[in-house]
């Protein structure tokens, strides 16, 4: 998700993988993922709407789903695995 995210972006696309590489972009930078710079602003705010038009009810637990599978991306890469 994190990789095809990142291949988005950096095609100037804002998809739900690019919106999520964007909620967690300071923590990846900090550990040293390169996130392309974009122009949306609150992409947390953006993703619910997309979700919400794609997934109606349902949007609120996939975005808590992928959410964590961004903190669990982020947690591996911060040990290294």
């Amino acid at each position: 998700m994190v990789d095809a995210g990142l291949a988005d972006l950096s095609r100037g696309l804002t998809s739900v993988p690019a919106l999520l590489v964007l909620i967690g972009a300071p923590r990846l930078r900090r550990l040293g993922v390169a996130v392309p710079p974009s122009t949306v602003s609150q992409p947390e705010h953006r993703l619910y709407e997309v979700l919400a038009e794609r997934e109606g009810d349902a949007a609120h637990g996939r975005y808590n789903a992928l959410v964590r599978r961004l903190v669990s991306y982020e947690r591996a890469v911060a040990c290294g695995t």
